[in-house]
């Protein structure tokens, strides 16, 4: 008995590290989206009339971009803005930005890894993720993770303006540095709000999208389950009840 309750609880303990961290991978990689797939914002350089509103080429805002993206992600490397010049404030913004980048990314594959161990753990039947009426540990976290990109949608289509200021004061406490001023800082002529704006539909419906397959996945496992119980309560479990019927009639006469 006491080794059965304290495999229940390590599988209770590990079902809630699972949640934890698939939690943390769906936001995550989701919002590594837009950071680590540069082709998106590639093609509004031309949807956005980036061109026009800075004054350089596409060249020119693809390499300024790259550059800024390198700093970010990669270690070791210089700031720079290509042919753009910028201030002391505006770098001092990116600099509080690259923490954030890194952890981001750095976020998304320790969750990766951590599921995938608990996930060969529990496929070898070392230990049992626990469910709870016929679903899924992942079917009850993936419907959390759809919460978020809903009341985040819901706050960006009353104010997206607002929500931005209110994402940098979370982000940024007591600092002003993300307002740049064009002329000391033109790179913000390549960076508009509209591009931000997308970046947050991509990262919303990302997130859907993977909470979404989560959730199907886990409704086509319950429904194969249910059919196979269906076809074992017609053609296996009445035979025993026909056959003691049948013994039981004989001892009456």
């Amino acid at each position: 008995m006491n080794i059965s309750k304290a495999g229940h609880a390590v599988n209770r303990a590990v079902t809630a590290v699972f949640v934890i961290a698939l939690f943390a991978f769906l936001l995550s990689f989701a919002i590594s989206l837009p950071i680590l797939n540069r082709w998106f914002y590639y093609i509004q350089i031309d949807t956005l009339n980036l061109e026009q509103a800075s004054g350089h080429t596409y060249a020119e805002i693809k390499e300024a971009f790259d550059e800024i993206m390198d700093y970010l992600l990669l270690p070791g490397r210089e700031f720079g803005e290509g042919v753009f010049p910028y201030s002391e404030e505006g770098a001092a913004h990116f600099m509080d930005c690259k923490p954030l980048f890194v952890l981001d990314v750095a976020l998304a594959g320790a969750s990766a890894g951590v599921l995938i161990i608990i996930l060969a753990l529990h496929f070898t039947k070392t230990i049992r993720l626990c469910s709870a009426k016929g679903h899924s540990a992942a079917f009850y976290t993936a419907i959390a993770a759809v919460v978020v990109p809903i009341v985040l949608g819901c706050l960006i289509a009353l104010d997206f303006n607002r929500a931005f200021e209110i994402f940098h004061a979370i982000l940024f406490p007591g600092k002003d540095n993300w307002l740049f001023n064009p002329r000391t800082d033109p790179i913000i002529y390549v960076l508009p709000t509209q591009f931000f704006m997308n970046c947050a539909i991509f990262i919303g419906v990302g997130l859907v999208v993977f909470s979404g397959a989560i959730i199907a996945g886990d409704g086509i496992t319950m429904y194969r389950r249910g059919g196979a119980y269906a076809i074992r309560q017609k053609y296996i479990r009445p035979q025993p009840q026909i056959k003691r019927y049948k013994y039981k009639k004989y001892l009456n006469n």
